[in-house]
């Protein structure tokens, strides 16, 4: 069964690219989300089993979505996605609950890797 992801950047064309690596290695993209408010709403209505979030977001940026999402499921699986020199943010990502974080510019084969031992 493949596994369903929301994937989370104020970006589309940074979206775009973590769904094509997703979809060419048998994940199910369930939604997207451009923000940390539309993201905690659209884990709540599709409650998939992964989400991808960036750190750096306008409205509610990623480790305010992350705390929220994890206030209201504790086994939420929620991957980080920061770009270079972001480290004190992914510690305190690591530190609000969650599982991993990718760097920007993504490489396919880590963000598989880092999804793949996130999930199972």
């Amino acid at each position: 069964m493949s596994k369903r992801i929301l994937i989370v950047d104020d970006a589309a064309f940074m979206r775009m690219m973590i769904k094509d690596i997703l979809s060419k290695n048998g994940f199910e993209v369930v939604g997207e989300a451009g923000d940390g408010i539309q993201a905690v709403e659209k884990y709540a209505e599709l409650k998939p089993d992964l989400v991808t979030m960036d750190i750096t977001m306008p409205e509610m940026d990623g480790i305010a979505a992350l705390k929220e999402i994890k206030a209201k499921d504790p086994n939420a699986i929620i991957i980080m996605c920061s770009a270079m020199g972001q480290q004190a943010m992914v510690i305190d990502a690591i530190q609000a609950g969650a599982k991993d974080f990718i760097v920007k510019p993504f490489q396919a084969d880590r963000v598989i890797e880092a999804i793949s031992k996130a999930i199972g």
